[in-house]
């Protein structure tokens, strides 16, 4: 934004109307490639504008450097290579001779538009769109300047593994080849049944399976899915902001299991993810991707529905959602404990106790869940389950009720 604004020094009125633009909507998909931006920009006219925003990008010996400063910098490195990009790097850069950001001679926007203005408003609103794009994903400045994420991160890795004396060669292209080799699995497993069981050849100092990777800890946090490069074909049916949303909720799920997490809910039925991805919407954590009233709209369910199958999820996971969506007949005896828990005087019907506004229905593992009737004359979840304090009876039949209750008290 600094380059921006000292590039339009001569004409600073360009720039709120540019926030208007990118504020409004106007400015289409953004397209990151090496050393350019490019957006479409619907102006007064019934064609968008095309808008590219050229910046400098470094020669190979520029990069070399600059990857020298990343790698002379141990937490910078391993940040980097666990797909983070710490503050730090771009001052690494500095150091080097090189900034990561572009000052206000290295942007060169163009516009089809027939304003004179350097910026125009157009490709000011394809700037400020661009600094929330590398907000969203920093990495975008390396490809800006001329390498992929995978580029950069693949230089890193050559040089943790090259030993001192590869260094002061600097046979990056040789190394690089190397340190993409990895170990072969059946040399790996060979080294470590020797060093297990302490045949011969088992190594001394375990020099032999020095060699093996070592397995990296779980990052803190879900990575971010990186920025679509362009848009999808015509007629792929594919939202670019619902893809994003699916990739960040696998990446969630990823990092839950890498952390020893079990419950990968890979097994889940369509109905009870959609359940589980919704009910990650609700609440202080609720990610910002897509919210509720989207993810109904692309399921074609009311979003009030979706809703209560959310806190049914938070409530008690598939079992809660059971109770949400299903009746069954677990006997009088296990529902004489429902009616007492609302004191004694509550209807019961199958296995749903009644009193007022005020219900509680028993799940077939044996917890009683709470609900409230809510201002629809429908029934909202209203927190996790108890367990019941009886034996619960066998089951006489069931019966789907989907989002309705027709409880009549």
């Amino acid at each position: 934004m600094n380059a921006l604004e000292g590039r339009a020094s001569l004409d600073p009125n360009r720039l709120p109307r540019g926030r208007t633009y990118a504020r409004g909507g106007a400015v289409g998909e953004l397209q990151l490639a090496p050393g350019q931006v490019t957006a479409p920009v619907q102006g007064s006219r019934r064609t968008p504008y095309r808008v590219t925003v050229r910046v400098r990008t470094f020669d190979d010996a520029g990069w070399e450097a600059v990857l020298d400063a990343f790698a002379s910098a141990i937490g910078h490195t391993a940040a980097l290579l666990d797909g983070e990009l710490p503050p730090g790097v771009a001052a690494d850069a500095a150091d080097a001779g090189f900034d990561l950001l572009p000052g206000p001679g290295e942007i060169q926007p163009r516009c089809t538009c027939p304003d004179w203005a350097d910026p125009c408003k157009h490709a000011a609103a394809v700037c400020y769109l661009v600094a929330d794009a590398l907000d969203a994903d920093p990495f975008g400045i390396f490809l800006l300047r001329g390498r992929t994420r995978a580029e950069v991160l693949a230089g890193l890795r050559a040089r943790r593994a090259r030993p001192a004396t590869d260094q002061a060669n600097g046979d990056d292209a040789a190394l690089a080849s190397a340190a993409d080799r990895g170990v072969p699995a059946a040399d790996a497993w060979r080294g470590s049944l020797r060093a297990i069981s302490g045949g011969a050849g088992a190594p001394s100092e375990a020099s032999e399976l020095a060699a093996l990777p070592l397995v990296p800890l779980p990052p803190i946090r879900p990575g971010r899915p990186p920025m679509l490069i362009g848009q999808p074909p015509a007629g792929a049916a594919v939202d670019p902001a619902g893809l994003r949303a699916v990739a960040a909720d696998a990446a969630a799920r990823a990092l839950h299991l890498a952390g020893g997490g079990t419950d990968h809910g890979l097994d889940l039925t369509p109905d009870a993810d959609l359940a589980r991805r919704a009910a990650a919407l609700v609440g202080p954590t609720a990610g910002e991707s897509v919210d509720l009233a989207t993810l109904a709209a692309r399921a074609n369910l009311p979003p009030r529905q979706l809703l209560r199958r959310a806190l049914a999820w938070q409530a008690g996971g598939v079992a809660a959602l059971d109770v949400l969506e299903t009746q069954w007949d677990p006997g009088a005896r296990a529902m004489a404990e429902g009616r007492g828990l609302l004191g004694g005087k509550a209807s019961v019907r199958r296995n749903r106790a009644t009193a007022g506004d005020r219900q509680v229905r028993l799940s077939r593992d044996g917890c009683w869940y709470p609900y409230r009737r809510a201002s629809d004359g429908g029934w909202d979840p209203d927190g996790p389950g108890v367990p019941a304090a009886g034996e619960v009876g066998a089951e006489d039949g069931s019966a789907s009720d989907g989002e309705e209750d027709l409880d009549v008290d």
